[in-house]
């Protein structure tokens, strides 16, 4: 009962979220000084009367806040709006985020395997060469500025050693994935592993491994069976939320690789300052960032029974 009020309330609170960041992202979006249907046109010389038939088109003669109410209300049908050309930003994204997704799940699925891996390894072998070699490596990595790590990985994978594509997205499609992927997990698998190893060194000294030790149980299933489920709820909280990051988090990536996703379609919507479509991403990322965080919450309470039951 407990939970299932708490879970009420957690919707509640996103959905206070969603709206008070839609706003500001719409108004920071067209509350820019300037007409964009000036800007539109470029050199083109339009008369007053097509500048505001193209305004009433874009309902831009309308206050702000009837603007936003509008496009909320379109978005309640699935409508994410119209860009300045007249193409349904829904149908932009839907033909992109097949690139971004699976960019995502694939950097995703690095931090879990390798992330969780380094982990277990550094725990287990803590104070050694490998755990401090280990963890040294993850964090080194893990400072380097993204941009720069993709640059340095293109030229040593994809020009001096010719194993990986640089760009775009090639007729072996899995494997222009790979390099994209492994630099945006970099960051994400640093924190992965220092999470787990941490969790791990703590559940390794509980009584309850201690317990098990003094019961003649093995190694392999005091730690396969026992450390490893509890040691999982921090690093999985973080993969699970992390999950959406990546989604939107692949602007930079997706511009270095030149994949044609739904990052770069932002990145190039803000270089031309396409307002319907930077606000349509963002708000397509906003929810997907804010259903991950409720996907957060019922794992949560899966790996750890304390939470449904409100202790």
């Amino acid at each position: 009962m407990r939970f299932g009020l708490s879970a009420l309330q957690r919707v509640g609170g996103l959905a206070i979220v969603f709206f008070g960041v839609t706003f500001i992202i719409y108004y920071s979006v067209f509350a820019l000084p300037g007409d964009p249907i000036r800007a539109l046109a470029g050199d083109k010389a339009l008369s007053d009367g097509i500048i505001q038939t193209l305004r009433a088109k874009y309902n831009l003669d309308a206050s702000l806040w009837e603007q936003y109410t509008s496009y909320i209300g379109g978005l309640l049908r699935g409508d994410f709006g119209i860009d300045f050309r007249g193409r349904p930003v829904g149908e932009q994204m839907a033909a992109r985020w097949p690139v971004t997704i699976t960019l995502a799940l694939t950097a995703w699925a690095l931090e879990v395997f390798i992330g969780l891996g380094i982990g277990v390894v550094a725990a287990l072998k803590k104070g050694t060469w490998i755990d401090k070699g280990l963890l040294a490596g993850t964090v080194i990595a893990s400072c380097i500025p993204v941009f720069v790590l993709g640059a340095v990985a293109q030229l040593i994978f994809g020009v001096r050693l010719d194993l990986l594509p640089v760009a775009g997205v090639s007729a072996g499609w899995p494997v222009s994935y790979i390099l994209p992927a492994a630099v945006i997990a970099i960051f994400g698998l640093s924190a992965v592993s220092r999470l787990m190893r941490g969790s791990m060194l703590e559940n390794l000294g509980a009584d309850y491994v201690r317990t098990a030790r003094a019961k003649g149980l093995s190694e392999g299933r005091i730690v396969g069976v026992h450390v490893m489920r509890n040691s999982l709820i921090p690093a999985s909280t973080y993969l699970a939320t992390d999950l959406g990051f990546l989604l939107g988090g692949t602007v930079i990536i997706e511009g270095i690789f030149n994949l044609p996703g739904v990052g770069n379609l932002l990145f190039s919507a803000i270089r031309i300052h396409e307002g319907p479509t930077i606000v349509g991403i963002s708000t397509a990322l906003i929810l997907i960032f804010l259903v991950t965080s409720l996907l957060v919450d019922a794992l949560h309470a899966v790996l750890d029974p304390r939470v449904r039951y409100g202790r």
